[in-house]
């Protein structure tokens, strides 16, 4: 039997067409609305200001993109202490997280069901609790406030995201394959090397990039753990903000912005230029 051939899109009523187009209309929408605080950022990092603040266009000049680490010692120094304690928690959160989440999904041992809720206690709880309840740690350990504090309550509350993330990899991860590499002679860690860890990898990277993302962006946790010397990028963009905020500091989050956009298009390329070559491999 014969099907009749779906109507071209000038040929559709009316009303199907329009209900057709609210959802790319609609999702347009939202990420004009998520970028809009972003292109202002760009943008007034390009603003001749005269005076203080940074509120108002007032022209156009590329000075400050030419003085960006020059001007303000204080600015800089709290950009390196952010960038460090982002690597470090990342890095060290990124390693236990993944661990952890390996040993949850894949094993059964005693007290796995409340460390489960446990896992999810610092993402519920409110920042502003979490803070004190660290600084309330901190001081009655008697250990100094500084950059080693901060590093630490960020480990803290960035091994519960990576945890969730690496999960959900993990949770779609096929054991057979492991199986297979064990029997074709591999041993444990040349199986998790070369099998599990390649698999898991996208998982992994993105609960780095999550973490990263929320160590460097933290201000409440860091507000409560640094101390009275210490300054992140968020604490010192916050104290400026009370006589103005620089252009400066909009032109090293146009910075961060536009690493973080040419680490995320190098991943993807990545992944495309994998995924293309998988066939041509298979068929050898």
């Amino acid at each position: 039997m014969a099907h009749a051939a779906p109507l071209p899109d000038r040929t559709r009523p009316a009303g199907q067409r329009v209900r057709r187009a609210i959802l790319p209309a609609y999702t347009g929408l939202v990420v004009a609305y998520l970028s809009l605080p972003i292109l202002v950022m760009i943008l007034f990092g390009f603003n001749d200001i005269q005076g203080r603040f940074n509120f108002a266009w007032q022209g156009f000049t590329l000075e400050h993109w030419g003085n960006v680490f020059g001007r303000y010692p204080a600015l800089n120094q709290a950009l390196i202490n952010s960038l460090t304690v982002a690597v470090v928690a990342t890095v060290v959160a990124t390693t236990l997280g993944t661990l952890i989440g390996l040993a949850l999904t894949r094993y059964e041992f005693r007290g796995r069901g409340p460390l489960n809720l446990l896992i999810f206690l610092p993402i519920a709880t409110p920042e502003i609790v979490l803070g004190a309840s660290l600084l309330a740690l901190f001081v009655s350990v008697a250990a100094p406030l500084g950059l080693a504090t901060i590093i630490v309550a960020h480990i803290m509350f960035n091994v519960s995201f990576v945890v969730v993330t690496v999960r959900a990899r993990i949770a779609g991860f096929d054991r057979h394959l492991e199986e297979a590499a064990m029997d074709l002679g591999a041993d444990e860690w040349t199986t998790f090397r070369k099998i599990t860890l390649p698999l898991i990898f996208p998982g992994i990277l993105a609960a780095g990039l999550l973490a990263f993302a929320l160590s460097i962006d933290d201000f409440v946790i860091t507000q409560f753990t640094a101390g009275a010397q210490t300054l992140t990028f968020p604490l010192w963009v916050y104290g400026a903000s009370r006589i103005g905020v620089p252009p400066q500091v909009n032109v090293m989050g146009t910075i961060i912005f536009l690493i973080a956009i040419v680490g995320i298009v190098l991943w993807v390329y990545l992944q495309r230029r994998d995924m293309s070559a998988r066939p041509t491999t298979l068929e050898r």
